[in-house]
């Protein structure tokens, strides 16, 4: 239903410093710059930084994972331990390294990125929410997959086009959090079929030409075009 992730939006208190951080510590250029707004190419989706303004507004405290290509991964770590105090996870397969954006935000490099670019893609968003069984539910009808519930946390991991985290209030690895009133935008062949599909359980819907927009029962907002 959903075919390919085309935004995150996170809210950014200061535009410069956020910015500045993305531009210096990632590497990451500028596609669009507008009042109150950039936005940065990650592989085929976008990160954009928001000044808090108009809803929908970007994800407060959010974890997220970018991709590198495993060849890389040791010279990003190598890199960034010489400015921020590292944490790191070993998957069995696959290796992450987490750090804080000026603003909160989690970040997560993981070691599973395909093709030459240093970060090839957002490969995984953490959302808070109240319900574990309600979010779960409510992602499942826009076609998400469970694989994998948590053992010792209250967190179940969809696979779809990209990986969501659900997480009930707490902290993850990194002491990183879930987001709240995260923004994402995903591609769609018929926004309006994924309207339907959760039309009965949404807060809030909007509609224009080619696009639609679904406010989810913990307030976070996905829009499809």
């Amino acid at each position: 239903m959903l075919s390919a992730l085309s935004w995150l939006a996170l809210e950014a208190k200061y535009l410069d410093r956020a910015r500045e951080f993305y531009e210096t510590h990632l590497d990451l250029a500028a596609v669009d710059d507008r009042d109150g707004a950039v936005a940065f190419d990650v592989g085929d989706a976008t990160l954009v930084l928001r000044e808090p303004g108009d809803v929908p507004r970007g994800g407060v405290h959010t974890h997220y994972a970018l991709a590198t290509p495993p060849d890389r991964y040791d010279a990003w770590y190598d890199r960034l331990a010489a400015s921020f105090d590292l944490t790191q996870f070993d998957f069995g397969g696959t290796r992450s390294l987490y750090f804080y954006d000026p603003d909160g935000n989690c970040v997560e490099i993981g070691s599973c990125g395909r093709g030459g670019a240093p970060i090839s893609d957002v490969f995984e968003i953490a959302l808070e929410v109240e319900d574990l069984s309600r979010a779960e539910s409510f992602y499942r009808a826009l076609g998400f997959e469970v694989t994998d519930r948590g053992d010792e946390r209250r967190r179940v991991r969809l696979g779809g086009p990209v990986a969501l985290e659900l997480w009930e209030p707490q902290l993850g690895i990194a002491d990183a959090r879930g987001g709240v009133h995260v923004d994402v935008g995903f591609a769609a062949d018929d926004p309006e079929a994924v309207v339907d599909a959760v039309a009965d359980r949404a807060c809030e819907i909007e509609t224009g030409d080619e696009w639609a927009r679904v406010r989810d029962p913990d307030g976070h907002y996905l829009t499809v075009q």
